[in-house]
């Protein structure tokens, strides 16, 4: 399908990527979750960047396939195997294990990593650390814009876990990379994937926040059968098509009316 359909659909705010994780080399769980994006119609998958696990990416899923590191080296090698895009973060997973990211790191990395892929012209999205100040994130937008990249990825902090009320968690999960989605919205022309707390009930205040796409992570790698796997990904990609079919019946509606 290559990236183009992902491109396409970033034009129509509807690009639906899954996670399976940057640091998740479980093959099986790999394989899922790629035939479940490729059967529940998304845009992407995103993977870690390792040779087998692309391997196996490949016979899973016809889906662009985005490959994530925060090592410059790395994602060129991913860009040697022939990914479609390559992706500077998730962050999430990596803050389990203590590490931390600034915008100038975040940079950084972006920059040797431009350096070295420049002759593959490979789409490249870069995530905007959910730890730092918005005013941070701002600013590193605007020099990721001036770079060239594709495509920004917001994330959230992640609140403690209320296991009394679960879905309240998701909410409050989504609230900070939504949020975070609307302010660089307003301060850049680049295309925001949000990308944390997102489900089939986060993912239409996403869009609404002006995302062009969302990734979706644990709401999908983290379930245990395929078939449940494919059921998510089918609710969120129906959730928003039938948000777009609303926006499009509205507007057709208004010009009717002043016409």
């Amino acid at each position: 399908m290559g990236i183009e359909v992902f491109r396409k659909h970033l034009r129509e705010k509807r690009a639906v990527k899954i996670i399976a994780g940057i640091d998740n080399y479980n093959k099986e769980n790999v394989a899922k979750v790629c035939a479940a994006a490729q059967a529940g119609h998304a845009s992407a998958v995103d993977i870690a960047c390792d040779k087998e696990i692309y391997e196996i990416a490949r016979k899973n899923t016809k889906l662009p396939i985005f490959v994530s590191s925060i090592h410059p080296f790395e994602l060129l090698k991913a860009a040697q195997w022939g990914a479609d895009a390559i992706e500077i973060g998730n962050f999430d997973a990596l803050y389990k294990k203590g590490q931390g990211f600034t915008a100038q790191q975040v940079y950084d990395i972006v920059l040797e990593t431009l350096s070295l892929i420049g002759k593959y012209d490979i789409f490249t999205c870069v995530t905007i650390p959910g730890n730092i100040d918005i005013s941070e994130q701002i600013d590193l937008a605007k020099k990721l814009e001036i770079l060239g990249v594709d495509l920004i990825q917001t994330e959230g902090l992640k609140a403690s876990v209320d296991s009394s009320n679960p879905s309240m968690h998701l909410i409050n999960y989504a609230e900070a990379t939504i949020a975070n989605t609307l302010e660089l919205t307003q301060h850049t022309a680049l295309p925001i994937m949000s990308a944390s707390g997102i489900t089939a009930k986060t993912a239409p205040l996403a869009f609404a926040s002006g995302a062009s796409a969302v990734g979706v992570g644990s709401a999908v790698n983290k379930l245990d059968s395929q078939i449940a796997m494919t059921a998510t990904v089918m609710s969120i990609v129906s959730t928003i098509s039938h948000r777009n079919s609303i926006n499009r019946e509205i507007v057709r509606t208004e010009r009717e009316l002043y016409v």
